[in-house]
């Protein structure tokens, strides 16, 4: 990693590392340790602590007095309520999307996207984008901010999903949203809830099956 900017220091920190846990360099359950975190970025320990309160507070982070801070590790029960609530706002997103009848141009972007893709994470990053842009296009402005708060968790979701398996995951993907964004083209609702219900559980699936444990 490069020296942080100079520029709204402690925010500038906790973009360089929430970047490098989105890329992988930062695995869940790596140490973040503030001492190696400010020689490497070149900034005193204060913005760095700033920094880590910052993504802990995004969920990404979790810190304990006797272990310090590190990158989350998703349980079960954090598995599973993320995606019980990633349903409900997508549930709301989707039909507004419909109702509302305005233009999919950045939500077919978003798919087309996906075919640039080269690696998992870079997948990941796209799918992230596609979901943004169907939030977006739902116009209703709490909703956004009702994913904006668990978008950084369902991000780390999908990175812990695709630690487990990536056989068969790029196509796959570009596959699905293909099909997301022919049903919210369509205007058919039910169709679209179903598929984005469907895309939700292969992750699910991934994440909660006797082998992602090993």
């Amino acid at each position: 990693m490069g020296p942080a900017r100079r520029r709204g220091l402690s925010s500038e920190v906790a973009d360089v590392i929430r970047e490098a846990i989105f890329d992988g360099r930062y695995p869940p359950g790596t140490a973040l340790r503030e001492v190696e975190l400010s020689e490497a970025l070149e900034v005193s320990r204060g913005p760095v602590r700033e920094a880590i309160r910052s993504l802990e507070g995004e969920g990404l982070v979790r810190a304990e007095w006797h272990r310090g801070a590190t990158v989350a590790v998703l349980s079960l029960q954090d598995v599973a309520e993320l995606d019980s609530l990633r349903g409900a706002l997508e549930a709301l997103a989707v039909r507004r999307v419909v109702a509302v009848g305005g233009s999919l141009d950045e939500i077919e972007k978003a798919a087309a996207e996906m075919d640039r893709a080269a690696t998992a994470h870079e997948m990941v990053r796209c799918d992230i984008a596609f979901h943004d842009a169907v939030y977006a296009a739902a116009a209703h402005s709490r909703l956004a901010q009702a994913w904006e708060a668990i978008r950084s968790q369902v991000h780390l979701f999908l990175i812990t999903r695709v630690n487990v398996s990536t056989d068969g995951y790029l196509e796959q993907i570009r596959s699905e949203h293909r099909d997301l964004v022919a049903a919210l083209r369509l205007g058919n609702v039910e169709g679209a809830l179903k598929l984005f219900a469907e895309h939700r559980k292969h992750a699910f699936d991934v994440l909660t099956s006797p082998d992602s444990a090993n």
